[in-house]
């Protein structure tokens, strides 16, 4: 009987050793769960503050540009019956900005064009070929386009305020890869100079 008291009284003992281990095991499991959860938690808030300041930049930026866009359309009253008067196509070589002398003896009729008419405005749309990232062809048909401008500027004095440059860098080809010169014929600036006609 003692014997079989002992042996219980070993089992039950084990039981709340074992008890135990497993209680601070578990423990052990929720501190860790807790603390990963506050820290899931801190960065959620974090990210959130950081998307409340981006939508509040949003916000004003389109406030501003809203400004801005009202202020143009008020300005550009009296330029309804514009029209395009002259238009041209400047190309460059790969992967270069620099006017070459065909590209400098069209200008010259542009900018003598814009001295006749000097109400008139100038859209200066850069282009590339396929070739390359679209950022850095972004970028490169903006730097011809801006080449173009200021060429215009330095030869002719044509105010920057009357021209106006974009970049669609290789979006819109006019040449499939498949023609020949294709690539030639993309990397391009166009343009179309707008003004009354007479």
């Amino acid at each position: 009987m003692k014997l079989k008291f002992l042996l219980l009284l070993t089992v039950v003992a084990a039981f709340l050793i074992a008890g135990c281990a497993s209680k601070g095991y578990v423990d052990t499991k929720i501190a860790e769960m807790q603390t990963k959860v506050e820290s899931d938690v801190n960065k959620t808030q974090a990210q959130t503050t950081l998307n409340a300041d981006e939508i509040k930049k949003l916000q004003e930026a389109t406030v501003e540009l809203s400004k801005k866009t009202d202020m143009a359309l008020n300005q550009a009253k009296g330029f309804e019956s514009y029209q395009v008067i002259w238009e041209g196509v400047v190309n460059f070589g790969f992967d270069s900005f620099e006017l070459n002398e065909v590209a400098k003896e069209t200008l010259e009729g542009l900018g003598k064009k814009m001295v006749e008419n000097p109400r008139s405005l100038l859209e200066v749309a850069g282009h590339t070929d396929t070739r390359g990232s679209d950022n850095y062809n972004i970028l490169l048909g903006m730097k011809r386009a801006e080449s173009v401008k200021l060429y215009l500027t330095d030869q002719y004095a044509v105010a920057l305020y009357r021209m106006f440059t974009i970049s669609y860098g290789k979006t819109k080809p006019v040449a499939l890869p498949d023609e020949r010169d294709a690539n030639a014929r993309n990397r391009r600036v166009v343009l179309k100079l707008w003004g009354e006609l007479k």
